[in-house]
């Protein structure tokens, strides 16, 4: 079963935030990252991840800087800023509040 689209879309700084929560990286081991936690089920297209990078920059929750090159390829790292992880934290209580609200519409009656 794969993972709807449609129910992950509105999470992608959520995503974001969280991996980057654990250190800097950069966007392809980012979403190699979403793509290994979800069994291969879900993965940001390119243009999705890099749009979402430019907005949660615009925002000051996460700042970029250019890796060495001398370990191969020149990459863009990211990193969350104080502003980030605060940001992280509430999405994480309004999905939390909204996943208990979904699962209370949808339960059904034990009557029923």
């Amino acid at each position: 079963m794969s993972i709807a689209s449609d129910l992950i879309r509105g999470h992608t700084d959520t995503i974001i935030l969280a991996c980057l929560m654990g250190g800097d990286n950069y966007g392809y081991e980012i979403n190699k990252s979403i793509h290994q936690k979800t069994g291969g089920r879900y993965e940001l297209k390119e243009a999705t991840l890099y749009t979402a990078f430019r907005r949660l920059e615009q925002a000051g929750h996460i700042s970029s800087y250019w890796g060495n090159e001398q370990t191969g390829a020149r990459r863009r790292y990211y990193r969350i800023s104080d502003s980030g992880r605060g940001t992280y934290q509430a999405l994480i209580a309004e999905w939390k509040s909204a996943k208990g609200m979904i699962e209370q519409l949808i339960q059904l009656e034990e009557n029923e």
